[in-house]
């Protein structure tokens, strides 16, 4: 009686050390089960929790607005998104919209309720994912002058002047009386003597001058107390809207001078934060996957 030879390409009789799967093996296969949804839901919501607060720290944060200082640009109520890493690999720009930690000097702009306990746990809570109100030394500004710069008002038409340009600036709805004599206490003139800005810091104002408060009475903001850069508005939905440069200082003229070091790149922020995110979805998803994969050799 003649034997019949297996075939190669059955997958049910290749050898196991060669790729095939034996009949065997498949009980086990039916035995091995999954993680319940009671135990994956929470381990999901953790990894969910954790890289909210990653991204919160090191790439993005949503801040509210407290104050009409940046009106009609920015409204009480709109929540905008900060870029954190952007300044990491260089410095901020004329024109662009920043979100920054005030110097000890610098007078806030709103006071802050007294808050229960309850209150202030969701505020704690929406802090770490990045959705809360910022503190009271919190400011947001335009950038009006970067390190060697000579920022002063005004010129014959009341228009602030960089390195002798004038500024034609359309995001002004409401400026201040270019009447009033300077005032260090307050910002109420529209007129400053010329101010040279300092290395590592940043002359900034608000587009609501007429009641913002800002370098024309409390000084320059050093660069490092920059917390991101304000790049769009997310909330309420209907003013969704990107907050561009406007191109208004582009004929600004540089100051040789006393032109900033150029900033070497560090992306300190991406550097630790896509390890930490790696591992945190590879630990999700390994007891899931990883059983599945492995082959058990027979001899």
């Amino acid at each position: 009686m003649r034997a019949v030879e297996p075939d190669d390409d059955d997958p049910w009789r290749r050898p196991a050390g060669l790729g095939g799967r034996r009949r065997s093996d498949e009980p086990e296969r039916e035995r091995r089960k999954q993680m319940p949804l009671w135990q994956e839901l929470p381990l999901l919501l953790i990894v969910a929790f954790c890289l909210a607060v990653l991204i919160r720290t090191f790439l993005l944060q949503a801040f509210f607005i407290p104050s009409g200082s940046m009106e009609d640009t920015l409204l009480v109520g709109d929540r905008v998104l900060v870029n954190k890493v952007v300044y990491d690999v260089r410095d901020p720009q004329r024109g662009e919209v920043v979100v920054f930690r005030g110097p000890p000097n610098w007078t806030p702009e709103f006071q802050e309720p007294e808050l229960g306990f309850g209150a202030k746990l969701g505020r704690t809570v929406g802090d770490l994912v990045g959705v809360s109100r910022p503190g009271e030394k919190d400011f947001i500004k335009r950038v009006i002058g970067v390190p060697g710069d000579r920022v002063q008002c005004c010129d014959d038409q009341g228009r602030v002047q960089v390195n002798g340009k004038s500024i034609d600036e359309p995001y002004v709805i409401e400026n201040s009386d270019p009447n009033l004599p300077p005032n260090p206490q307050e910002c109420r003139s529209r007129r400053f003597d010329e101010i040279t800005v300092q290395p590592g810091n940043l002359f900034v104002m608000g587009d609501h001058r007429l009641v913002s408060q800002d370098s024309r009475c409390q000084g320059q903001v050093p660069i490092d107390n920059v917390i991101g850069r304000a790049f769009i508005i997310v909330w309420p939905y209907d003013r969704w809207n990107g907050l561009s440069v406007p191109s208004t200082f582009d004929g600004v003229p540089q100051v040789a001078a006393m032109a900033p070091p150029v900033s070497q790149p560090n992306p300190g922020g991406v550097a630790v934060v896509l390890p930490i995110v790696g591992s945190l979805l590879f630990s999700a998803r390994a007891r899931r996957w990883l059983p599945g994969r492995r082959r058990r050799l027979r001899p």
